[in-house]
């Protein structure tokens, strides 16, 4: 792949021709990640399948349930699907100002190269669960599948869903056979120490996350392709019916695995993998419901009075969405890390997620600033610039 910006026609949609709900999606998908992420950082020794403390105070266990039934893997897929929508959308915004098949995949691998590189750079500095670099890996290795017809699509949707349930089934008997013991890196004393583990786990999540994302991410190439969050008032049927769907299905499917997590019902490995494998599968439809309910808040947006305060400033963390998402690693560190605040040994799982909300609050509040300056994004300003090149 060449290094040298290729020749291209756009490299960046204007603010003020940008569609409502894909940024007010990615603004509100924001808060699931960062109340998903939190009690990672917390220092449990015995966890259930989703990494909350089996020890944990009623309220912990309370936030728990909620967690495990409406964020847990359905979050990602959200983010996922998303992430597939923004990528046609701007294969397609190219290809339609002049730029040819080729100049176009080179720019989406381009991207997705740098992206890879934002995820090792976080990984290495923040945060093992990164997500970026899983984005950057389908962008490079899956680039065709942005011109690959509908059956194609959902063929892979297939093949992936069903790799995906076995994947979440071993975890599920890993899990089971190192007794739940937390394993997570964010707890290392050692500055060093803790940046080597984190690696090391990043590395192999990184090629797990791929058959967990890919189902989703062809969704929204699939949506995009029909414009369903950039023209939602032309979908209202379709968009009612994921959305009447796709949330009740992972909210039934998510019902065994939150009792088990929270302690309310123990079953053997022989029912608590496959309700594990089942809470995952089941939140992919879920993170579509929500995309899908989100885009029906903005139909009714549409062609009616301008937005509101809340509504503009929710956008504007989604149009910076890369920048937000690195800044929550960024304060989960200072507050929860051994080697900075150190609160995650002392907090539960109820405070971990109070705090979440108050950073992602935070972080929205940012972006509402940024806009008002004509600020993009120092993330979104420096992946734009290696992508492109210094041309605008």
């Amino acid at each position: 792949m060449s290094l040298s910006p290729p020749a291209i026609i756009r490299t960046a949609v204007p603010v003020a021709q940008r569609s409502l709900a894909p940024d007010l999606a990615r603004g509100l998908m924001l808060l699931l990640i960062a109340v998903a992420h939190a009690h990672m950082f917390l220092a449990h020794e015995i966890t259930g399948y989703r990494g909350y403390a089996v020890d944990g105070t009623p309220l912990d266990r309370i936030v728990a349930g909620v967690q495990v039934l409406l964020v847990d893997g359905r979050a990602l897929p959200m983010f996922a699907a998303l992430f597939g929508y923004g990528l046609a959308r701007m294969a397609d915004r190219q290809m339609s100002d002049g730029a040819d098949w080729g100049a176009t995949k080179r720019v989406v691998r381009r991207r997705s190269a740098w992206l890879l590189a934002f995820g090792f750079a976080h990984a290495l500095l923040l945060f093992f669960g990164d997500i970026l670099a899983a984005y950057g890996l389908i962008g490079l290795l899956g680039v065709a599948l942005l011109r690959a017809r509908d059956k194609v699509l959902f063929a892979t949707a297939a093949v992936t869903l069903v790799i995906h349930i076995g994947v979440e089934a071993l975890l599920g008997f890993s899990a089971e056979a190192a007794g739940h013991e937390s394993a997570y890196p964010t707890n290392i004393a050692d500055p060093l120490e803790a940046m080597a583990m984190r690696l090391a786990v990043w590395s192999g999540l990184t090629w797990a996350y791929q058959v967990t994302v890919i189902p989703a991410l062809v969704f929204g190439i699939w949506a995009a392709r029909r414009r369903l969050l950039d023209e939602p008032e032309r979908h209202l049927a379709l968009l009612r019916r994921i959305a009447a769907w796709g949330i009740p299905i992972g909210v039934v499917g998510g019902v065994p695995l939150m009792l088990f997590d929270t302690q309310l019902w123990m079953p053997g490995p022989a029912l608590s993998v496959p309700f594990y494998a089942l809470h995952n599968v089941t939140g992919i439809a879920t993170g579509f419901g929500y995309a899908a309910l989100i885009g029906l808040i903005a139909a009714r947006r549409n062609g009616h009075r301008a937005p509101g305060r809340l509504t503009t400033a929710l956008a504007a963390c989604g149009q910076r969405s890369l920048t937000c998402y690195l800044l929550q690693s960024i304060a989960f560190v200072a507050v929860f890390a051994p080697y900075a605040g150190g609160l995650g040994a002392d907090l539960g799982d109820a405070a971990a997620s109070g705090i979440a909300v108050l950073v992602w609050a935070a972080t929205v509040a940012l972006a509402a600033l940024m806009a008002k300056t004509g600020n993009r994004g120092p993330a979104e300003n420096l992946l734009r610039r290696l992508t492109y090149g210094r041309r605008k």
